[in-house]
């Protein structure tokens, strides 16, 4: 059977079916590049908009996933009209000292979300079992990297899918725990507030969103929907799906990463309790909502840590493998190259690191520097007629890019420079 269903995706004169289930086929991508959505640093940002403002900053998420969706289906276009990653687009596409300086300052991104994702897992296993974080973030590594070396892309978005769902329960059970003001906080989520001394953390939120890897990791991975680039139908219905898929995928990152300040907002906030550190945050929830919110707390962070791992490690596979004019697979040396400098280089980076915290605000600022070179790229190369074809961003959506591409560089910038 499986051999039928491969020989399905290999032909060229495969059309899919019609019928209100073909959609499902084409959910998946989008989930992936969500992990990236809800990974560890975003579950301080939110817990800290929440314990410091309340309901107050929710907007934030309602803007930030906007800003989300336009941009990755614009690079998730690119995979499926040219039939490129963007690394692989950037190599064909632009000078070689240009395109090489983009991808190895890329490649560095990725060893700076690799380290925040494994401080992630880490940081959860200390919570859970008293692990030392060096240790912890050892077995996130060896447990990430059995995982890309033994399953092939479909069984690792089954996995993710799942690692997904489990977040979600997890907050929709945290969540039936406190009392929410919904009469505050549905107006929150439409209107903008800048509560005094909210820009840091409003920065950090919406400056954040947008991650080098997880372009990179969408135009790849939407790929494996590809059925026959060369039929104009066929591209259309994908795009179609591939834009469902992504706003399904996005509103399910909003709401996982609203119920985080959410219950931020209904605990920590009410109660006056600042919140600064993931560590707290667990320890804290324990005298407000029980044990049991405290450990599902943890399992769900452990979840976030090594699916936001995994999709970070494939994002280097995709990048490495894009320098030499290759899509990723990891049966291949310059994929398996790319997965494994990412994740041991950003291992032995946390070897190094005397402070974990510490370590996740270093790593946040070196993605501040190169998000602007990724998104930059890709809406240059997704407006050309010679990687697009017909399918070239028109004019006002270039402009849009662009517009959003500005203000999430802005944020980055301010968010860098809030460090000093």
């Amino acid at each position: 059977m499986l051999k039928h269903f491969k020989e399905l995706l290999n032909t060229a004169k495969h059309t899919p079916k019609l019928g209100g289930l073909e959609i499902f086929k084409y959910i998946g991508p989008g989930l992936l590049v969500t992990v990236g959505f809800i990974d560890p640093g975003n579950w301080a940002s939110n817990l800290a908009a929440g314990a410091e403002f309340g309901y107050a900053l929710l907007w934030m998420v309602t803007l930030s996933t906007v800003m989300l969706i336009v941009l990755q289906h614009n690079v998730a276009h690119l995979g499926i009209a040219s039939g490129l990653c963007l690394s692989e687009a950037a190599s064909e596409h632009l000078k070689p000292r240009y395109a090489k300086g983009i991808l190895y300052s890329a490649m560095l991104a990725s060893i700076s979300t690799s380290l925040a994702e494994i401080l992630g897992g880490a940081i959860a296993l200390q919570m859970l079992f008293d692990i030392p974080v060096r240790a912890g973030s050892l077995l996130v590594l060896v447990f990430v990297v059995i995982m890309l070396f033994t399953n092939t892309y479909r069984v690792i978005e089954k996995w993710i899918i799942a690692f997904v769902s489990i977040i979600g329960l997890s907050f929709i059970y945290e969540l039936s725990l406190v009392d929410i003001d919904w009469n505050e906080a549905l107006p929150a989520w439409v209107t903008p507030a800048f509560p005094e001394g909210s820009m840091v953390v409003i920065m950090s939120v919406l400056g954040a969103v947008v991650m080098p890897h997880n372009l990179f990791l969408h135009s790849e991975i939407i790929q494996s929907r590809q059925w026959n680039i060369q039929d104009d139908k066929i591209i259309k219905k994908q795009l179609r799906y591939e834009y469902a898929d992504t706003i399904l995928s996005m509103v399910i990152g909003w709401a996982i990463n609203s119920a985080m300040i959410l219950l931020a907002a209904a605990t920590f906030f009410r109660s006056g309790t600042p919140v600064t550190e993931l560590e707290q945050a667990n320890s804290l929830l324990t005298p407000l909502l029980g044990n049991n919110a405290a450990l599902i707390f943890a399992v769900a962070l452990l979840f976030a840590g090594i699916s936001s791992t995994i999709t970070s490690g494939m994002a280097a596979g995709s990048i490495f493998a894009g320098i030499y004019k290759e899509p990723y697979d990891i049966k291949d040396s310059h994929s398996k190259i790319g997965v494994l400098s990412s994740l041991i280089l950003a291992f032995a980076l946390i070897m190094l690191i005397s402070n974990p915290f510490q370590g996740l605000i270093y790593s946040q600022m070196a993605l501040s520097v190169q998000l602007p070179i990724t998104i930059f790229t890709q809406v240059h190369l997704t407006s050309s007629s010679k990687v697009m074809g017909k399918y070239k961003n028109s004019t006002y959506t270039k402009w849009l890019l662009y517009v959003i591409g500005g203000i999430v560089t802005a944020l980055n910038v301010m968010l860098l420079l809030s460090f000093f």
